[in-house]
């Protein structure tokens, strides 16, 4: 989960893995011809959408910055009328200014739009806009003027629109995607209507309406100080300054108890200091953790040992658990730099600590499974790798793992079945058909083949992405 993507290479990808499903699931064209787009039609192109990213782009699971972005989501949802989508967060762990919504109520969030907004207002404000693009069907309503003939053809055009606007869906797909991907794009129209709706969504979910303002213009701003024309974010949205001025109109006639809302902010700022301290520059990061609170002591902790400062690093994960002794984030983080470097008392103390402070901490769980196995007590482990799969059940790195914990208690067949997905969900090919005879040869000798069985349908569906591809 911590490639190096640059923009391009991004979009290129996408873009080639969209066609790949043109192949794959080729849609009857009378859907569009005749009715329109369905609902179904929408939440079956969002799904298939949803897939195309897991299966390519390094998303981040850290149950610390999912949570709270399903939770940030969930409270906008929850204020909006009725929908028939269940609304789904991602976040993809790229720097770009970016975040996106396609049909079926599939809201993708890059980790570089949560580093660079201030307030976690701003940031509702960017997902309200998202959510009025979803419910008011603005992409499906251009799908039906398009009438395209397969689902193939739509993912292309959509990843066109969400993931690089039209100039960059015109580089990656040519001349002929470019016009479908051109047929797509949000009109001033749909962009007003969103600004305007999701307004409406940001100030009855409770939050302070100046965010979807704030956002704009602190996105616009950071373009200008590091350089670059206009953020990816702005530029799939155009007219911003008029858009933004009519905001700011709209928001100067509300009550005054609206207008001054007090936000509390303080979840959001330690999900922005975890990403600046996991991914964000070095020497940047630094700077922002320049305090004495926990939270920055942990922030520091984080980059220093990315750096392999490892007694600096040390010095600031103690005092930072000397601060904020019942947190479970900064004991988690603390736990795991001690496991890392090999310190298994002081790592186990802290971990077991975590995991009671916070029950839903799957990574802190997983670094404790991990180190139950490297101090003799594999048969303890189970529990936790079992626990971690059921919230994290596509992370290849915990089907390794867990893999090599039942190998070490002599359970080969389970071993296997997990070290193919661990292949699988890794995307190596070769490695995933090696494991999975291997798996099958040994289920063949039990009378319980339940478990082999799933992998089987797993294996299959996505062997069949890898032949065509």
């Amino acid at each position: 989960m911590n490639l190096p993507f640059t923009k391009k290479y991004f979009v290129k990808y996408i873009m080639a893995f969209a066609a790949i499903f043109a192949l794959l699931w080729p849609y009857p064209a009378q859907a569009f011809f005749f009715g329109g787009v369905s609902l179904k039609d929408e939440k079956e192109l969002g799904r298939k959408f949803d897939v195309m990213v897991r299966s390519r782009m390094p998303v981040i699971e850290d149950p610390e910055v999912k949570h709270y972005v399903e939770n940030l989501l969930a409270r906008l949802v929850n204020a909006i009328p009725p929908q028939p989508f269940t609304f789904k967060s991602t976040v993809i762990m790229h720097n770009a200014l970016n975040a996106f919504a396609v049909p079926g109520g599939y809201v993708f969030v890059f980790s570089g739009m949560i580093m660079n907004v201030d307030k976690e207002e701003e940031l509702a404000g960017v997902l309200a806009h998202e959510l009025a693009h979803v419910t008011q069907r603005h992409v499906a309503s251009r799908l039906e003027r398009a009438q395209y003939l397969t689902l193939g053809a739509l993912l292309v055009a959509v990843a066109g629109v969400a993931l690089a606007g039209p100039a960059g869906g015109a580089a990656a797909i040519g001349a002929s995607g470019a016009s479908q991907a051109a047929m797509l794009n949000y009109s001033r129209l749909d962009e007003s209507e969103a600004d305007n709706i999701g307004l409406q969504y940001l100030v009855a979910a409770g939050f302070a309406p100046s965010g979807m303002v704030g956002g704009f213009k602190k996105l616009r701003q950071k373009s200008w100080m590091s350089g670059v024309s206009i953020p990816t974010y702005l530029s799939t949205h155009p007219a911003i300054g008029d858009r933004v001025n009519s905001m700011a109109a709209r928001i100067a006639t509300m009550p005054k108890n609206v207008v001054n809302r007090k936000m509390d902010n303080r979840r959001f700022q330690r999900v922005q200091t975890l990403l600046w301290a996991r991914y964000g520059d070095p020497q940047a990061a630094m700077q922002r953790f320049s305090g004495k609170d926990s939270l920055s002591l942990m922030g520091r902790g984080i980059v220093l040992s990315r750096q392999n400062r490892v007694n600096e690093a040390a010095s600031a994960f103690d005092a930072a658990v000397l601060k904020s002794p019942n947190d479970p984030l900064v004991l988690r983080e603390a736990g795991g730099f001690h496991y890392r470097k090999g310190n298994m008392n002081e790592a186990e103390k802290l971990l077991q600590k975590a995991i009671k402070l916070d029950r839903r901490d799957y990574m802190a769980a997983f670094y404790h499974a991990r180190l139950l196995d490297e101090t003799g007590r594999a048969s303890q482990a189970p529990h936790y790798y079992q626990q971690v799969l059921l919230q994290v059940p596509r992370e290849a790195d915990v089907h390794e793992a867990y893999a090599r914990s039942l190998g070490k208690a002599g359970n080969n067949y389970e071993a296997y079945i997990h070290l193919t997905y661990a292949a699988m969900y890794g995307n190596n090919k070769k490695l995933a058909e090696r494991h999975f005879k291997k798996a099958k040869s040994l289920a063949e000798k039990r009378p319980d083949r339940a478990k082999f069985n799933k992998l089987d349908s797993a294996y299959k569906e996505i062997k069949e992405i890898w032949d065509k591809s």
